[in-house]
C-alpha cells in the first residue's frame, strides 16, 4: 500500500471525529464510478424507507429505527409524539429508580437483571460492556439471554441474597418468545423462593396488547414500555429495548441518540465520497464479489468493543442471509461475521488469517484514546501499554497486507456514549445500502421463524414420548419401539436425541439401560 492511494481513499469527518480507511481494499480506479448508479438507487431506497415506505412486505411493516433518534422525521405526528414521550418516560423511570423513589422491600435497587434474546440481549449486552464501569454504574447488570437452565442458575447464583434489591426488565415484542418466557418464569420462581413478590420488581418492554403486556397489567408490574412493530430486533438498541437497561445502568442515553443522529445526517449525503456508510457498503460488495464470497472478520483494538462482533453477527447475518432476492430468484446471499479483539487475536487466529485460507476481509476498529487516566504507566521508556496496542494493530494490518489479505479500518476518538451511537448508526445504514446493492430484503427473517416452528415440533414430540413412557411405568422400550408406537418412524433419530436428553436429567424420571449395540438400549419411566 502506498501513501498516494491512502490519501485518495482515506475518509475523515472532523465533525463526527470519525475516519474510514478503504485504501487496503484493492478495488480498481473505475470501480466506484461503475457502481455509482447502484449506490444512487440505494440512496433513493433509503430515503423512501425513512419516509415510511413499507420496507417489510412480508409483514406489511414500515422500518423506522432511524426515527428513534430523530422523532421529527417520523411519518406521522402521532409516531413522533410516541417516540418522544417514551424517551421521556424512560429517563423519568430511571431517575426514580436511582433516587430511591422506586425501591424494593430492602431499599434502593442495586442490581438489574435483563431477560431477552437476540436483539433484545445482544445490543444491551454490547452497550453495557462498552460503556459500563464497576464504580460508576448506578445498577450492576446481569442477563438471561438463553433458555439454558445452567446459564440461568449461574446468573442467579451471582444475585443470591440480592433479589430484594434487583429490578428485572423482561424484553419481548410478542411476549411469546420461548427463551424469554422461560427466563421470565425462572426469575419469578427465584423471587418466589426468596419470599418476594416479583411484580414489584418486574418491568415489561413489549408490544401493546402482547401476552407479556397482558401479564404485566394483570399482575401489576412496576412499569411497561413499548416495542413497535416498525423496529426490528436487530435495530432496536436505540428504543426502549436498549435505552431502558442503559438508563437504569446509569449510562448517558441522550449522548448515544445524539451520536446516532449525527451519523444519520452524514450518511444521508448522496455524494458517495462523502458518505462513510456508502463507501463501506461498496467495500463489502467488492470484497465479497457481491455474493458473500468472503467472511467479515471484525477486530476492534479495544477491550470494551469485544462484544461488537456478536452484535454485528445478528445485524449483518440476519439482515443479509437470504435465500431469495427481491425478484424471487434463489441467490443464497449473506456475509458471515466473526471476531475477537486485538491484540488477543494475534495470539489466536491471526496465524490463519495471514497464512491460511484467504476467504475473508478484516474490519479493524481503532480507538485513539487509551483511557481516562491522567497518566499512563510506562512499560518501556517513553512507551505505554496503549502504544503497544496501536503497534500490534498497525503491525497486524501490515502483516496481512503483505499476504494480500484485505482490510478496512474505522477510527473512533474514544469509546463513549456518543461514539457508540455513531457506530451503531453507521452499521445500520451500511446494511441497508448493501442490501439494496445486492437486491435483497434486509428487513425480514423467514429462516428464524422456520427454526422456531421446528423447535415447537420437538417440544410436542417430547411431550408425546414422556406420556407414552409414563403410561407404562417400568416397561423398557428401544428407540425404534417408541417411534413405531407413536407412528413417527420417520423421526426415529429425533426420538433418540430426546430420550438421551430425558435420561440425562433426573427430574424427568426417565432411565436408560445401556446395551450394545447402542441402538438396542432401553428407556423406561420410574416414578
Amino acid at each position: 500500500m502506498n501513501w498516494s492511494r491512502f490519501k485518495s481513499h482515506f475518509y475523515q469527518n472532523p465533525d463526527l471525529d470519525v475516519a474510514l480507511d478503504i485504501s487496503r481494499i484493492p478495488f480498481p480506479d473505475g470501480f466506484l464510478a461503475a457502481k455509482e448508479p447502484a449506490i444512487q438507487q440505494a440512496f433513493a431506497a433509503m430515503d423512501a424507507l425513512e419516509k415510511g415506505a413499507i420496507a417489510n412486505p412480508d409483514e406489511k411493516r414500515m422500518v423506522g429505527h432511524y426515527w428513534l433518534r430523530a422523532p421529527q422525521l417520523a411519518p406521522t405526528p402521532e409516531l413522533s409524539a410516541e417516540i418522544s414521550s417514551t424517551l421521556a418516560a424512560i429517563k423519568e423511570f430511571a431517575a426514580k429508580v436511582h433516587s430511591g423513589a422506586l425501591a424494593g422491600p430492602k431499599g434502593k435497587f442495586k442490581h438489574l437483571l435483563v431477560i431477552g434474546i437476540g436483539g433484545s440481549a445482544l445490543g444491551p449486552q454490547f452497550v453495557s460492556h462498552a460503556l459500563g464501569h464497576p464504580r460508576k454504574d448506578k445498577l450492576a447488570v446481569s442477563f438471561f439471554d438463553n433458555t439454558d437452565p445452567d446459564g440461568i442458575d449461574y446468573v442467579l447464583a451471582g444475585l443470591r441474597g440480592q433479589l430484594a434489591k434487583t429490578i428485572v426488565v423482561v424484553i419481548s415484542k410478542s411476549g411469546g418468545t420461548a427463551e424469554t418466557r422461560n427466563g421470565q418464569l425462572a426469575a419469578i420462581a427465584a423471587f418466589k423462593a426468596a419470599g418476594l413478590a416479583h411484580a414489584s420488581h418486574f418491568v415489561a418492554v413489549t408490544g401493546a396488547g402482547s401476552k407479556l403486556d397482558a401479564t404485566a397489567i394483570s399482575e401489576g408490574w412496576l412499569a411497561r414500555f413499548p416495542m413497535w412493530d416498525w423496529v426490528g430486533g436487530r435495530t432496536s438498541e436505540l428504543c426502549a429495548v436498549g435505552l431502558l437497561p442503559a438508563a437504569l445502568q446509569g449510562l448517558d442515553i441522550q449522548a448515544m441518540l445524539d451520536g446516532a443522529a449525527a451519523m444519520d445526517v452524514v450518511t444521508r449525503n448522496r455524494t458517495t465520497a462523502q458518505n462513510p456508510a456508502a463507501l463501506l457498503a461498496l467495500m463489502w460488495y467488492f470484497a465479497t464479489d457481491g455474493r458473500g464470497a468472503k467472511d467479515m472478520v471484525v477486530l476492534p483494538y479495544k477491550d470494551r468493543l469485544l462484544l461488537f462482533s456478536r452484535y454485528l453477527q445478528q445485524l449483518v447475518m440476519e439482515s443479509l442471509g437470504k435465500e431469495h432476492d427481491l425478484k424471487g430468484n434463489v441467490v443464497h446471499q449473506g456475509i458471515a461475521v466473526y471476531g475477537n479483539k486485538g491484540s488477543t487475536d494475534q495470539h489466536a487466529y491471526v496465524q490463519q488469517l495471514r497464512d491460511g485460507v484467504n476467504n475473508f476481509f478484516v474490519t479493524f476498529i481503532e480507538v485513539l484514546k487509551d483511557h481516562d487516566a491522567k497518566t499512563s504507566v510506562e512499560v518501556d521508556p517513553g512507551i505505554t501499554a496503549g502504544d503497544y496496542l496501536q503497534g500490534f494493530y498497525l503491525g497486524t494490518r501490515d502483516a496481512l497486507s503483505e499476504k494480500d489479505r484485505h482490510s478496512v479500518t474505522i477510527t473512533l476518538p474514544d469509546v463513549s456514549p456518543r461514539s457508540i451511537g455513531l457506530l451503531i448508526a453507521l452499521y445500520e445504514r451500511v446494511v441497508g445500502f448493501y442490501a439494496s446493492l445486492i437486491g435483497i430484503n434486509a428487513y425480514h427473517q423467514p429462516g428464524v421463524e422456520a427454526g422456531k416452528k421446528a423447535a415447537g415440533g420437538v417440544i410436542a414430540l417430547k411431550l408425546k414420548l414422556a406420556t407414552a413412557l409414563k403410561a407404562s411405568p417400568g416397561k423398557p422400550f428401544t428407540v425404534e419401539e417408541l417411534a413405531s408406537q407413536l407412528g413417527v418412524t420417520e423421526q426415529t433419530e429425533l426420538v433418540f436425541k430426546i430420550l438421551e436428553h430425558l435420561a440425562a436429567n433426573k427430574p424427568s424420571g426417565v432411565k436408560k439401560r445401556a446395551r450394545t449395540p447402542w441402538h438396542q438400549s432401553r428407556y423406561l419411566f420410574k416414578a
